[in-house]
């Protein structure tokens, strides 16, 4: 079992920065990829950002490359998503989440974190 507290979401202006963290714990977290995912209202959610368990490989979305920034602090057990840049359409509830596959085929992550909410004023 890995259980994932998410922090860091809040109300910012539009062109502001914001740092999103993910505190892992559980049983062998540090074998586990990590990713970001985004649900804003009526919409489905998306993968943003993910990264390797060693870090050594990231992927974004396109509406994330070039304006956030995935990393990892494996002695923390900590994911972060820098997220500069922030567009009022990237107003939405952020997840972050854990499994063993950085792309699993055929279903969802297996570890989700309650999420934290992002909102972005133009």
């Amino acid at each position: 079992q890995v259980q994932l507290v998410e922090s860091g979401g809040r109300l910012v202006q539009a062109g502001g920065s914001l740092r999103l963290s993910c505190v892992a714990s559980g049983s062998a977290v540090r074998s586990y990829a990590m990713g970001w995912f985004r649900q804003a209202p009526g919409k489905e959610h998306e993968l943003i950002a993910a990264i390797s368990w060693s870090g050594g490989r990231t992927s974004y979305a396109d509406s994330a490359k070039g304006r956030f920034t995935i990393s990892r602090d494996i002695a923390k057990n900590t994911v972060y998503l820098q997220m500069n840049s922030l567009k009022p359409e990237d107003t939405a509830v952020y997840y972050c989440a854990a499994d063993l596959e950085l792309f699993p085929k055929g279903r969802e992550y297996s570890y989700w974190g309650q999420g934290t909410q992002v909102t972005v004023s133009s």
